[in-house]
């Protein structure tokens, strides 16, 4: 029953990235993406990586889906027409394309019934090396242990990509739409404390069970999104100093323990006996400040412009300062 299962959900996702890419209605394609990103969260679950399947439901399908409406939004109030695919014209690359991709399916498809039924790899050792890690989820282990370097860089290229979209364009701040939609602010009331005790949580138990930073993050920005939308999110934002700190606070921390580690062991990130499960959580919830603030900032789509008095203040999509824009 479960083959049954894994079968139509294959079908499913396959038919949703067709949908999301060639739909003509570019709001119907995000719909149909956001969907898939929450069928790819399942698909897995039933491959046994819950870690994975946390980080693609937070940030594959809602941060992501979130980003992408919001630019859908932005291109509609600023009037221009959503382009329309041309099946004509590009008809001879499109099959060429396809003909490609259908050729490295193949390859990949007889890649994997190479592969040994039970392949010798690095488990037994870093399973063996479990109980030095510092935490108990393996998962963890590897990504803040044994190959931090990869997760140091994964932290720089969240700065990088902050700075690349402030360095682009201003932010356009969405309206305030609390006398719109008068229930929302019962509703933050109860999801906002929610989300960041759910993000608090996931960052704690992510030395025994599937979380950590990335997740607990995800999380915590779409907490920071959901302020945004309630109109009150700029306080955050009022001092730009705090807001830099938070943002790179992250990188800033995994080098002064690259630092530390170097002058009490000899090497770099290599972590004192007994004290290694400490360093993984500051670390950790450094990322998560930083994860969290650069995913929401991620949605303003541009620097955040401040008044003279520190507050930011709105700018419309011709460039003009407002109070109401978005509305």
């Amino acid at each position: 029953m479960l083959y049954l299962f894994d079968l139509v959900l294959l079908v499913v996702i396959v038919l949703l990235a067709w949908r999301s890419l060639n739909d003509a209605d570019l709001f119907r394609g995000t719909v149909s993406f956001i969907a898939l990103g929450l069928l790819i969260a399942v698909a897995w679950v039933r491959l046994r990586a819950p870690d994975v399947a946390l980080a693609e439901a937070a940030v594959g399908s809602g941060l992501t889906g979130a980003l992408i409406l919001s630019a859908l939004v932005r291109m509609r109030r600023r009037g221009r027409d959503a382009p329309r695919p041309n099946h004509a014209g590009g008809a001879i690359p499109r099959r060429l394309i396809g003909v490609l991709l259908l050729a490295l399916f193949l390859c990949l498809c007889g890649a994997m019934l190479r592969l040994a039924q039970w392949p010798e790899g690095l488990t037994e050792t870093a399973l063996a090396e479990l109980p030095a890690s510092g935490v108990s989820n393996p998962v963890t282990a590897v990504l803040l242990n044994y190959r931090s370097y990869d997760t140091l860089l994964e932290v720089a290229v969240l700065l990088l990509a902050i700075v690349g979209v402030w360095s682009l364009r201003r932010a356009e701040w969405p309206g305030d739409v609390r006398e719109s939609y008068p229930l929302l602010m019962p509703l933050l009331r109860i999801v906002l404390p929610t989300l960041v005790l759910a993000a608090a949580y996931v960052l704690w138990i992510g030395t025994s069970k599937p979380g950590g930073a990335f997740q607990g993050g995800a999380l915590a920005g779409g907490a920071f999104v959901l302020m945004l939308l309630g109109g009150f999110g700029r306080r955050a934002l009022r001092h730009r100093y705090r807001m830099r700190v938070a943002l790179s606070c992250g990188l800033l921390v995994f080098i002064a323990a690259s630092v530390g580690t170097m002058l009490l062991t000899g090497e770099i990130l290599r972590y004192p006996a007994g004290f290694a499960g400490h360093w993984i959580l500051a670390i950790e919830a450094a990322a998560l400040i930083s994860i969290a603030c650069t995913l929401g900032l991620l949605y303003l789509g541009g620097r955040p412009e401040e008044a003279g008095d520190g507050t930011p203040v709105n700018r419309s999509v011709n460039g003009s300062k407002n109070g109401s824009m978005g509305r």
